[in-house]
């Protein structure tokens, strides 16, 4: 294996290399029976060293005699697993100009060689060295020769030379030297191999290891994490290079929550007292005020009695205490409202996230054990949990009634105490209240001159209602030029009218604590001449035929009326109010019908007979389930009605052993359906009600709900295709809100697309009566009813004050959604966090790659103030010049730098909820991609959040879709704060 020359050069200790010896002449005290031709050269004799050893030599000195092939052969050397051999020679030679009339042959030289086998093959009697083929490893020269004589002998100066060969695969070797015309003297022959040493690291164990076939390679060598360590990276490998010596990490260990690092490359035991409560080099801390730890390797200190953490505590934090009661509470009560203030407790627990709770009991006059919770609908404002603020309004109590208030000081541990929280009480008794708001009002009859109103009590009479007053001027006018009319019951004739006017009409009641507040303001409009003769003239009929029989009946001249377009504070709406959507929105525009509520009807079936087409069984022909509706299956099918051709249709069912609701439920969306004819709606084309089983029949939407089709083609549409469809919804729901029609559940869900991309609006019939649903968890009203709080507007979630205001809020969701092919809103935000986050002005950033016109589009529909936010007609309007100029759509929407405090609290995972790679490609459902990730080097998370597009193309995450996905992921993630070093599925 090679590496980079820097890396080559980054040695990490200084240990020094093993030494292995395979050979060593040194210590051989007899013969060393090497192999020697011819034998008139190379001699063995016995010798001193430099230090006066007796040692064993080989020496060579036919420098007078020409052409000089001297060969020495040793015995068979077990390489002992080595792939690379060095050779220490120690060797004299003498000068060839000190020796007098030396021949001109004469060489101060020799060669070494080696040959590799498997066994042993060479013996004294043979001449091997002849017929092998030997390896030259090199040509040694001496550093130093002698040429001076010392009382008879030779003083010597001896040289040292290493050289190395290899690689070698084979069991051993012979060491050959060749001498061809020296004087000289071969010491002695040291053969070994280099190894680096075992050696810890980093925290990991790193075994001896020997050096590879070559001078420049590089071994591979796996560690072992020391004892009460973990990896930090894997896989942990040390390289050994041709010198023995350690080269620089890859990957690392260290110690375990509990134990810290001691002198480099121990982890110690944290010493009761002390905690480390995670992996990493961190020493161990003493334990936090109010914690202990009683024994060794601690990972956190246990709180100590009457102390706890929060959820959300570090293991370095203090343990805290509850917060003792609330101080000094009063109560100020006006009629049936009342207001609480209090004081902050004296003692917080140590902690700085105290908040308050109210619980409300209703009492009776004889004391409080006969006290119960109060009714759903009282109020709290703010809010009757988690009050941050020392006050509270409670309102809509009932009069005279006793009333018992505990205000709950809480904190962040209070949840883990055994003990109820510290709390504080107070009793109040009401007084006496006017009559709540009248919800509605019917026209029963008009005239040209007049008409006839009714409308029921108010929910909360409060008393005996003594009479009712109404007021009232034309349209066109102000308050000021009003008229008032008394009456003693809930219906009133208005009189002395102009013909064809419209007037503006509020009631309220009366009890002897006086008058409530009026109603809404709601328009109604007497006849012109030629309405009246219009009227009269269908009616003389049934005038003529009464007479006949000896009956006259007066038929009234039953109106709709019409609500004027008005600005209106929030305020509740009460159940009864649901049921008549015809009276909660503007008029359309003129001579456009307005839709009528089919659950006006006395007789739902007559509804289902005046709006839908009765289509006879034998024109219907089911071929497939395609789903599963409220009610019953739903199937793919066929139409052909006499004298048309067959068209696909949709077909839902009504399952067998209904109830009369069930049935009247299930057709009430044909009778909505059936009023509407618009290229955006979903097209009725009949129902089945005379055969079993009932049948609903509709146009068929290839393409089905556009969420779900938005998923399947993530990333495969054009900015200016999403453009159309988006354009395409508004005409449909501006179309319905010009019919006066609120649809309350407006999202990319209930969105139908056919094979030509055209969406059109659907689900009609229980949109007011959500069912819970896993994939579209709602919220439950405390005024009843399920409300799907993701694409719900602040006012509907409140107050139930569903308008057309309230749609465009929902339509600017159903934007967001098409941007990002079919995303959840606010990702994985629980419900409350949602209202939470929307009532703090949180509101959605920009889908990835999302134009900025769209995104101030989306911000439009989000206005706080409903009657802030655009209406469909202005919407469709905006896309349709977005349309005209496609370079308006090139500027993209930009994510903001710091995210609003609301997404910090939301439940969507952040990257300190991970704890690797793979968990958050499995949150984020792009498993897939796993490998892709790691084999790249994106092995954690901090990584990852440096991606950019090209990095995701260069791994092999092709999709435009995916990559968007990945990409707005991170981005959306990593503005909830940097990872984290320990950190993000």
């Amino acid at each position: 294996m090679t590496v980079d020359l820097l890396t080559i050069l980054c040695v990490i200790t200084t240990v020094a290399a093993v030494e292995e010896t395979v050979m060593d002449t040194r210590t051989a005290t007899a013969e060393l029976g090497w192999t020697a031709y011819p034998g008139s050269g190379w001699e063995e004799v016995s010798g001193y060293d430099e230090n006066l050893n007796t040692i064993r030599t080989y020496q060579v000195c036919n420098v007078f005699e020409p052409s000089q092939n001297n060969w020495l052969l040793t015995t068979f050397i077990d390489r002992r697993g080595a792939q690379r051999i060095y050779v220490e020679m120690r060797f004299t030679v003498r000068d060839c100009s000190s020796i007098p009339n030396v021949p001109g042959s004469c060489k101060e030289t020799f060669n070494l060689y080696y040959y590799e086998t498997d066994s042993v093959i060479a013996t004294k009697g043979s001449s091997f060295w002849m017929e092998a083929p030997y390896l030259k490893v090199d040509t040694i020269a001496a550093d130093e020769s002698f040429s001076q004589v010392d009382f008879g002998g030779r003083l010597m100066k001896v040289n040292t030379e290493v050289r190395s060969f290899g690689p070698l695969s084979q069991n051993g070797f012979y060491l050959a030297f060749q001498d061809y015309g020296a004087c000289m003297s071969l010491l002695s022959v040291r053969v070994f191999y280099k190894k680096c040493p075992s050696v810890v690291q980093n925290f990991a164990v790193f075994p001896e290891t020997m050096t590879g076939a070559e001078s420049t390679s590089l071994v591979i060598a796996r560690g072992v994490c020391i004892p009460n360590s973990e990896e930090v990276d894997v896989p942990i490998k040390l390289y050994c290079n041709g010198d023995g010596e350690w080269m620089v990490p890859i990957g690392r260990c260290t110690c375990k929550a509990g134990f810290e690092p001691d002198n480099g490359n121990v982890c110690r035991a944290c010493p009761p007292g002390t905690f480390k409560s995670s992996q990493g080099e961190g020493l161990c801390l003493q334990c936090p005020p109010n914690s202990r730890s009683t024994s060794e390797a601690a990972t956190i200190c246990v709180c100590r009695n009457g102390y706890y953490r929060g959820d959300t505590d570090l293991p370095d934090m203090p343990c805290t205490s509850v917060p003792s009661a609330p101080r000094n509470v009063i109560s100020i009560v006006n009629e049936t409202s009342v207001i609480l203030e209090w004081h902050s407790p004296r003692e917080t627990g140590g902690r700085d996230d105290v908040v308050y709770n109210i619980v409300c009991k209703k009492c009776r006059a004889d004391g409080q054990s006969h006290c119960s919770h109060c009714d759903d609908n009282v109020e709290f404002t703010p809010r009757q949990v988690g009050l941050t603020e020392t006050r509270t309004l409670i309102s809509n109590l009932l009069a005279h009634t006793v009333y018992t208030f505990q205000v709950q000081a809480v904190n962040g541990v209070s949840n883990k105490s055994p003990y109820p929280a510290q709390h504080v009480a107070i009793d109040i008794t009401t007084n006496q209240a006017a009559p709540s708001i009248v919800p509605i009002m019917h026209q029963v009859s008009s005239t040209m001159k007049s008409f006839t109103l009714s409308w029921p009590q108010p929910e909360q009479p409060n008393g005996i209602i003594l009479d009712y007053e109404l007021r009232y001027y034309e349209k066109d006018l102000t308050e000021v030029n009003s008229t008032i009319v008394k009456s003693q019951t809930n219906t009133a004739r208005v009189e002395a009218l102009r013909p064809g006017t419209v007037y503006v009409v509020q009631v309220r009641a009366r009890t002897v604590a006086g008058f409530g507040k009026y109603s809404s303001k709601m328009c109604f409009q007497t006849l012109t001449d030629e309405d009246y003769k219009s009227e009269l003239r269908e009616q003389l009929p049934l005038i003529a035929g009464s007479a006949a029989a000896g009956v006259v009946f007066i038929v009234s001249l039953v109106a709709i009326s019409i609500v004027c377009s008005r600005k209106r504070a929030y305020t509740k709406d009460p159940v009864y109010s649901d049921k008549l959507q015809h009276y909660s929105t503007g008029r359309g525009s003129p001579g456009m019908k307005i839709y009528i509520d089919p659950f006006t009807y006395e007789d739902p079936n007559e509804a289902v007979r005046e709006f839908a087409k009765e289509i006879d069984v034998s024109t219907v022909k089911i071929e497939e389930v395609i789903g599963a509706g409220e009610f019953g299956e739903v199937y793919k099918g066929r139409l052909k009605l006499p004298g048309k051709r067959e068209i696909y249709v949709a077909i839902k069912t009504l399952k067998a052993g209904y109830s009369e609701k069930q049935r009247r439920d299930f057709l009430s969306e044909a009778s909505i359906m059936g009023q509407f004819d618009h290229p955006n709606i979903i097209r009725l084309e009949g129902v089945v009600t005379k055969s079993r089983p009932v049948m609903i029949v509709t146009e068929f939407m290839e393409n089905g709900a556009l969420d779900s089709f938005l998923r399947q083609n993530d990333g495969q549409f054009t900015v200016i295709q999403l453009v159309g469809m988006l354009r395409g919804i508004a005409a449909g729901m501006k179309y319905l809100s010009e019919m006066n029609y609120v649809h309350r559940d407006l999202a990319a869900r209930n969105i139908l697309v056919n094979s030509n991309l055209v969406c059109k609006v659907s689900d009609f019939g229980l949109s007011r009566y959500l069912q819970d649903d896993t994939s579209d968890p709602t919220y439950t009203s405390s005024l009843g009813g399920k409300i799907p709080v993701r694409w719900t507007s602040p006012e509907a979630i409140a107050y139930r004050k569903f308008t057309s205001a309230s749609d465009v809020w929902s339509y600017g969701i159903v934007m967001w959604e098409v941007m990002s092919f079919g995303e959840r809103p606010y990702w994985d935000m629980s419900n409350q966090d949602v209202i939470n986050a929307i009532e703090q002005d949180y509101r959605l950033p920009p889908p990835m790659d999302c134009p900025a016109a769209l995104h101030q589009l989306m911000l439009d529909c989000w206005q706080k103030d409903r009657n802030a936010r655009p209406r469909f007609n202005d919407i469709v309007n905006t896309l349709d010049k977005l349309i005209r100029n496609p370079t308006s759509l090139k500027a993209m929407a930009s994510m903001p730098p710091v995210p609003s405090q609301p997404l910090l609290d939301r439940s969507v995972p952040d990257f300190n909820t991970f704890s690797s790679v793979e968990e958050w490609l499995a949150a984020i459902k792009m498993s897939q991609y796993r490998d892709n990730f790691l084999n790249s080097g994106f092995t954690s998370l901090q990584l990852v959040a440096q991606m950019t597009s090209e990095d995701l193309l260069r791994i092999g995450v092709t999709l435009a879709g995916h990559q968007k996905k990945i990409l707005s992921t991170i981005q959306s993630m990593t503005l909830q704060g940097s990872p984290s070093p320990t950190a993000l599925a």
